[in-house]
């Protein structure tokens, strides 16, 4: 799952470099003023570019250009970490390790990638902003019921919408090896209870359905709190199975 999901920097009060801000403001649909205009509406409109731009990216499994992401997912049966780097606004490139275990424990999975994420296309949409990304990883698989390590692939595609109070995703990813099918999927719901500056924290609910094909017969379901603060996140819940999850995400 090392496409989580969900996020990355609130524009200037994450830090970004002015240049940043600039560039993604001639890309976002309504922020240049018109030529009729007058220049008391230009700082609304940046105002509440800001605040979509911000909002949005926290579903980004990248950052800005030149920017490095840490991720990880924690969990009972489940637990992810890795980094990557944005070469370009579109295309970013990582190493990360997961561990899994069924849901019986009698099977563990550890793998080992180098992955590549890119930004396929993105919507500017008046109040919101939806994406479409791929992601392709490979490395090594190792496992309690077999000798050796394995050559693994995970290609896979995340689709998410959001403005700054409604977040939706929806995430697929194949893990495949010889005679191992691990493939992933998961769905994701969101609100945040109120909109905030850019240094305060703002919280929001976040709902998550996930499932994996070989290790559960059963589709997890947690809900969890999220806080956004400046270049980070943290995420805390508990699924249907009564196991603690702990997810975060940092942008250096």
């Amino acid at each position: 799952m090392l496409t989580f999901f969900l996020a990355a920097a609130r524009c200037r009060g994450m830090g970004l470099p002015q240049a940043f801000w600039g560039r993604r403001r001639r890309l976002t649909r309504g922020v240049d003023r018109p030529p009729d205009v007058g220049l008391t509406v230009r700082p609304f409109t940046a105002f509440l570019a800001a605040m979509l731009i911000g909002s949005a990216a926290h579903a980004a499994p990248m950052g800005y250009k030149d920017s490095a992401m840490a991720m990880g997912d924690f969990s009972a049966n489940w637990r992810e970490a890795w980094v990557n780097y944005a070469l370009t606004t579109r295309d970013a490139v990582g190493v990360g390790g997961l561990t899994m275990r069924s849901d019986d424990k009698s099977k563990t999975r550890t793998l080992t990638e180098l992955n590549y994420t890119r930004l396929i296309t993105r919507w500017n949409l008046p109040h919101a902003q939806a994406n479409i990304w791929f992601f392709a990883g490979a490395g090594a698989i190792r496992g309690n019921d077999f000798v050796g390590d394995k050559l693994a692939v995970a290609p896979g595609v995340q689709v998410d919408y959001e403005t700054t109070r409604v977040y939706l995703a929806a995430t697929g990813r194949l893990y495949r090896a010889e005679r191992l099918n691990h493939d992933f999927a998961s769905v994701r719901a969101g609100f945040s209870f109120y909109e905030v500056d850019y240094d305060e924290i703002q919280p929001w609910f976040v709902l998550e359905a996930r499932r994996m094909r070989g290790l559960s017969d059963t589709t997890e379901v947690t809900p969890m709190l999220r806080l956004i603060h400046n270049r980070y996140f943290v995420e805390l819940g508990v699924n249907t199975a009564k196991q603690a999850r702990a997810n975060f995400m940092y942008i250096f």
